[in-house]
C-alpha cells in the first residue's frame, strides 16, 4: 500500500524526472547532483552502478558523436514509503535519436523505477532501474 506524500514533495519529486531528460538531452552531466544523491544506485541494460561518479562515466561514455537525444517523460506516479523523507516515482520514458536537422533514426521506450530521498538540497534520486521495453530503428 503506497502512502500520500504532500503535493509540494510530489510536485519535486516529479520535477525530478523533468531536470533528468533536460540534463541528459543537453549533455550537461557534470551536473548529475541536481537530480541524483551522493549515494546513488542504479540498474540498467548498462549494468550496476554505485555512487555519482559511476554514473557520469556512464553518461559521458554513452555519447555517441554528432547523435542527439530527446528524453520525455509521461505517467509519473509519486509514492509515500511511511518515511517522510523518502519516496518512490516510476515514469515512462521515451527516447529518440536523432541527427541535427534530422528525423530520429531509432526509438526506445523504458520505465524508469525510482527510488527518492529528501537531501538538504531537496529531492533527489538515490535509487533508479531502468527496463527496456522496446527499441525501434528507421
Amino acid at each position: 500500500m503506497s502512502l500520500e506524500i504532500p503535493l509540494a514533495d510530489r510536485a519535486e519529486i516529479a520535477d525530478r524526472f523533468a531536470r533528468l531528460a533536460r540534463l541528459l538531452d543537453e549533455r550537461r552531466h557534470d551536473d548529475a547532483a541536481t537530480v541524483f544523491s551522493d549515494g546513488f544506485r542504479g540498474r540498467s541494460p548498462h549494468g550496476e552502478l554505485r555512487g555519482l561518479a559511476e554514473l557520469v562515466a556512464l553518461l559521458k561514455g554513452s555519447e555517441v558523436e554528432g547523435v542527439r537525444t530527446q528524453h520525455v517523460h509521461g505517467d509519473v506516479l509519486v509514492a509515500g514509503t511511511g518515511d517522510a523523507d523518502r519516496a518512490s516515482a516510476d515514469a515512462n520514458q521515451l527516447v529518440s535519436f536523432f541527427r541535427e536537422g534530422e528525423p530520429p533514426h531509432k526509438e526506445s521506450g523504458l520505465r524508469v523505477a525510482c527510488t527518492a530521498e529528501r537531501t538538504a538540497e531537496g529531492w533527489r534520486f538515490d535509487g533508479m532501474e531502468v527496463t527496456l521495453l522496446w527499441t525501434r530503428d528507421h
